[in-house]
């Protein structure tokens, strides 16, 4: 889409839009560090939940319907803009909490003790192609599939599960999927 039809359905002239993005590339990367900047936000919001399984609950919804509105965008920006967001120390910093929230579930009972954080990047990665339905399929889908997950989830179930996959956040950025 050109730049002037991106600025009239914004409300914007051509002149104001060019002014602040001067070319595509910077429109999209701060749309993108945007959309990176709310998922932190999320992940902090639940990391700093008093209650851990409230946290995870709310993270992994929203979360995953973020990610099923988002019909793809993150992997499309970071297929053709690699480098332009840093997305590590994001990333990092998502891990490092992820774990800890994981971790205070299971320390409070109500988490599975066999459940591992990488479990969530299983989850995304199971969101990710439903992006290309409906926006309100992808997000009943979304939201079904995590309950199944959670429900799974919550300590009391107590067959076994296979050890976690070897998973990391950064699978979810690349372009292919890479499993370590």
């Amino acid at each position: 889409m050109p730049l002037g039809a991106i600025a009239r359905r914004a409300g914007l002239s051509p002149a104001t839009l060019y002014r602040r993005f001067p070319t595509r590339h910077e429109l999209v990367a701060a749309v993108f560090a945007e959309q990176l900047a709310e998922c932190d936000a999320v992940l902090a919001r639940a990391v700093a939940d008093e209650d851990p399984w409230r946290g995870l609950v709310r993270l992994l919804t929203t979360v995953t319907e973020m990610q099923a509105r988002s019909r793809g965008f993150s992997a499309a920006f970071l297929a053709r803009y690699p480098g332009a967001v840093d997305v590590e120390v994001t990333s990092i910093r998502a891990e490092e909490g992820l774990a800890d929230l994981v971790q205070r579930a299971k320390d409070a009972g109500t988490l599975r003790p066999d459940f591992d954080h990488s479990d969530v990047y299983l989850l995304l990665l199971a969101v990710d192609p439903l992006a290309a339905q409906p926006a309100s399929t992808a997000v009943a889908a979304a939201r079904r599939l995590v309950a199944y997950v959670l429900q799974a989830a919550r300590a009391g179930h107590t067959a076994p599960l296979p050890p976690p996959a070897p998973l990391e956040l950064s699978v979810l950025h690349e372009t292919g999927t890479r499993i370590r």
